[in-house]
């Protein structure tokens, strides 16, 4: 653990573990996104309507949302090792699901159950942060998420190339279905390669279990507002597919769905409560401390970077195919570029956070991802077909290294926390997804993009006023009570 170097071409110790959990991440999200680039040939073997393809796009987004906190809350009590391990398990059968369904409702259900898989990605963010120091931890999070993220790039430059192998009106179903027996497989052998901490070091776990524990009055009623966004979104969903727009919900079902979430979001303050109801009653011991507003601002930076890359993989081979009116496996492979980024953007974002700072990094990153946006709304049919390409792949690099940047600092927040801490910020992600993605289902995708760089513009602001640069040293108690100080610069 106290290693200073990082070789990425071993497969021993830390290493091991970083690639073991990299490629499980890889598998999550080459499943998680496995109908973008077949979207063509879905649409037209199901014969799906413009906003039925919308639909699909904002439903495999959107169980991530509590996925994400629930599966947070669970890593930090079982462990890594397991989690990821069942997770991907029973992800490979809703994919083999999927593949099968005959009709739009089918499809739908397993694209809304597929979601869940996204959630993978918090527990890898525990796995490694267990294995590396603060030095190291902003570049060996960034390879685990920017190798993990080209999972949608690996699917976008295979997926249409096996299909067309297979060919046939089936051809989509046959590689979607290799994506669930990969997964599957893998499931197996991470559970039986890997371990949830270096031998002799402790895993810790929350004190309490079912809420975050914060530290004031102030991170209590922050805590509550910052969970409003999560329902928010998903009775936007339902809106979405109910009675007024997509009919697929009738009027009764969906105000049963917001009469669930707001119940739902009743009992979940209740159990904040429960888990913090001591800061009420006395000052929280220095020892247990840390700021919820870097939480918060955290959370705004991962809704609008990756937020916004899952909305814009999941609309850009559509989105090429239909600009430049070129064929299906073409514009997989060239839409493939923005996700291919990540190979070496999200590390980069890490590696610059771990030298340079991880506020100063965060700030550069989201200007830069936000003239990157703009620029990508102005192109149209007129501009050359790589220069589009271009400008693509250039946005993406400061959108992926700004989730590397956001993900060198969450590990920093507090150790036994950092389950809750990524599930948190990983579901503000799904959170812009679902709302960019609705946006795109009313406007042009040149409206779609400058409303993802506006977004970028407040994120900026709320990381220069309230973002704090950790400093120092975090402390969590061993089950013996020995205090141990772990370091954070």
């Amino acid at each position: 653990m106290s290693d200073p170097k990082l070789n990425l071409l071993s497969f021993n110790g830390k290493t091991r573990i970083l690639h073991l959990t990299w490629f499980a991440f890889f598998l999550s999200f080459y499943v998680w996104f496995n109908h973008a680039p077949l979207m063509a040939s879905i649409r037209d073997a199901l014969d799906l309507t413009n906003q039925q393809v919308k639909a699909l796009l904002i439903l495999n987004v959107a169980l991530t949302i509590p996925a994400r906190i629930i599966i947070g809350i669970l890593v930090d009590k079982y462990g890594p090792r397991r989690m990821y391990s069942s997770l991907l398990f029973f992800s490979s059968f809703l994919c083999f699901g999927f593949a099968v369904a005959d009709d739009f409702e089918t499809i739908a259900l397993m694209r809304f159950l597929l979601g869940f898989v996204g959630a993978g990605f918090v527990i890898g963010i525990r796995m490694v942060s267990e294995w590396f120091p603060a030095k190291q931890v902003g570049v060996a999070e960034g390879i685990y998420g920017g190798w993990g993220n080209f999972g949608s790039a690996a699917a976008a430059m295979s997926l249409p190339a096996l299909a067309l192998y297979f060919g046939g009106d089936d051809g989509w179903r046959y590689a979607i279905a290799i994506t669930g027996v990969l997964t599957l497989i893998y499931s197996f052998i991470y559970f039986f390669t890997v371990s949830d901490t270096p031998k002799g070091s402790t895993y810790f776990k929350p004190k309490k279990h079912g809420a975050m524990e914060v530290s004031s009055k102030g991170d209590f009623v922050l805590y509550l507002i910052m969970n409003i966004p999560m329902y928010a979104a998903l009775a936007v969903l339902a809106w979405k597919l109910g009675p007024l727009n997509l009919s697929m919900l009738s009027e009764m079902a969906t105000n049963t769905i917001y009469i669930v979430l707001a119940g739902t979001y009743l009992f979940q303050s209740l159990r904040i409560y429960h888990v913090n109801k001591h800061v009420f009653k006395s000052v929280v011991p220095e020892i247990d401390r840390y700021k919820f507003k870097q939480v918060a601002v955290l959370d705004l930076a991962y809704l609008v970077t990756f937020g916004s890359e899952l909305a814009v993989v999941s609309m850009l081979p559509l989105f090429f195919m239909d600009t430049f009116e070129i064929s299906q496996v073409t514009a997989g492979i060239l839409a493939s570029g923005y996700a291919f980024m990540n190979l070496i953007a999200r590390p980069g974002g890490g590696f610059i956070s771990d030298k340079f700072g991880r506020k100063k990094t965060l700030l550069v990153l989201l200007t830069g991802l936000t003239i990157g946006y703009f620029v990508m709304s102005k192109i149209t049919s007129e501009w050359p077909l790589m220069l589009a390409v271009m400008a693509t792949m250039a946005c993406s690099f400061f959108v992926q290294a700004g989730e590397g940047a956001v993900f060198a600092m969450v590990p920093l927040v507090k150790r036994r926390l950092t389950g809750q801490v990524a599930g948190m910020a990983g579901a503000y992600g799904n959170v812009g997804a679902v709302t960019f993605l609705t946006v795109l289902s009313f406007v042009s995708p040149q409206i779609f993009f400058l409303v993802i760089a506006g977004s970028a513009v407040v994120t900026l602001i709320a990381v220069q006023l309230f973002m704090d640069e950790p400093e120092g040293s975090m402390a969590e108690v061993l089950p013996d009570g020995t205090v141990q100080m772990i370091e954070v610069t």
